[in-house]
């Protein structure tokens, strides 16, 4: 085994020998080859610059290397530019076609925009013109309808015999008050504040013309309900009111109407207007009609040969009630005319002058 030593050792060294003449023959080929690129390089065209990328990958060990002629480069770069290009062509082109408008339509759209609001603008102003017209229709209307109510209130002041100064249509009425602050409202065209001052004439007008008409049909009322004139319309006056001697006793007594004679059927009407109350016989007075009137007016009409109205009839004044006879206490045809007023008789020659 020791004698063997040597032996092995020899044998180390002559691989290791070998193996270094391997190494220097390897290296001496990789020399070799890197003379060859070196004078493939060198044998490249003089002027042509070279472009060396060193690429670092970790997925690869190692490094690699590219090496890039100009004419390659340049190729590449405008291969680069042309790709850019074209994206941004077509990026324009999409951006244009999505949501941009050529300007000659965009200025076509906002012409027609503006004439839309032209034509609105020319409605809005036609109908406020329409409307303009239409107020000072109105209020020359209420003008005239003022002017009327004048006139009308002052011809029926006159005809009334009024006070000219408590109905006085022709000056505004009187008004007043302490002063307050003002409200706040916005400004009032001409034609409102004319409008406002008609509102304002016609309001103190309807008030007058509503107290005027409530007097007039009062006093109408009380000229129509009030006993007045003959009622008979022919024939002359027998007997008066008061005390007279009884025709039938001869004893004084108490004559509480008048009497008219005159031939039978004579048309017997009713002075004043009212509802009838009694329509038939009643003692004394034969075939009788009663006339409420109203204001504590009553007439009665006796001695008739025929009553021409029934109980709850109303009848006007100058109407014909009944046709005279001689029914009842009478001597001849006569009609008996008593007027009551609040219960009493009174005197029925008062009513009739005061119609003469």
């Amino acid at each position: 085994m020791i004698a063997g030593l040597p032996n092995s050792r020899a044998r180390a060294r002559a691989c290791g020998d070998d193996s270094l003449g391997a190494r220097a023959q390897a290296g001496d080929a990789g020399s070799v080859r890197r003379d060859k690129n070196s004078n493939i390089r060198d044998a490249a065209p003089k002027g042509i610059r070279r472009m060396n990328f060193i690429i670092l990958c970790r997925s690869m060990r190692g490094t690699r290397h590219v090496t890039l002629t100009p004419p390659l480069a340049a190729g590449m770069a405008l291969s680069a530019m042309a790709l850019l290009a074209g994206c941004f062509g077509l990026g324009f082109g999409l951006a244009r076609s999505v949501g941009h408008v050529p300007a000659d339509e965009r200025i076509l759209e906002l012409q027609q925009t503006i004439a839309g609001q032209q034509a609105a603008v020319e409605q809005a102003r036609d109908a406020a013109r329409d409307r303009v017209n239409a107020l000072a229709i109105r209020v020359a209307s209420l003008n005239a309808q003022v002017i009327r109510l004048n006139a009308l209130g002052g011809r029926l002041t006159e005809m009334a015999k009024l006070d000219d100064g408590e109905f006085d249509f022709s000056a505004p009425p009187g008004i007043g008050g302490p002063e307050e602050p003002a409200v706040s409202r916005g400004a009032v065209a001409g034609l409102g504040a004319e409008l406002d001052d008609l509102d304002a004439r016609l309001g103190h007008q309807q008030r007058q013309l509503s107290i005027l008409a409530t007097l007039l049909v009062d006093r109408k009322l009380n000229e129509e309900i009030r006993p007045r004139g003959r009622p008979v319309k022919a024939g002359f006056i027998s007997s008066y009111f008061g005390r007279r001697t009884d025709p039938f006793t001869g004893e004084l007594r108490e004559h509480r109407g008048i009497d008219f004679a005159a031939k039978v059927g004579t048309e017997i009407v009713a002075v004043a207007t009212g509802v009838v109350t009694w329509s038939g016989p009643r003692q004394g007075y034969g075939s009788m009609v009663e006339v409420t009137h109203g204001n504590g007016y009553v007439t009665r009409y006796a001695h008739n040969a025929r009553n021409l109205v029934r109980v709850g009839d109303h009848v006007q004044q100058g109407e014909t009630i009944a046709l005279m006879g001689a029914t009842g206490r009478a001597t001849g045809p006569n009609l008996h005319f008593e007027v009551w007023h609040r219960g009493r008789p009174v005197d029925p020659q008062r009513f009739i002058r005061q119609a003469t």
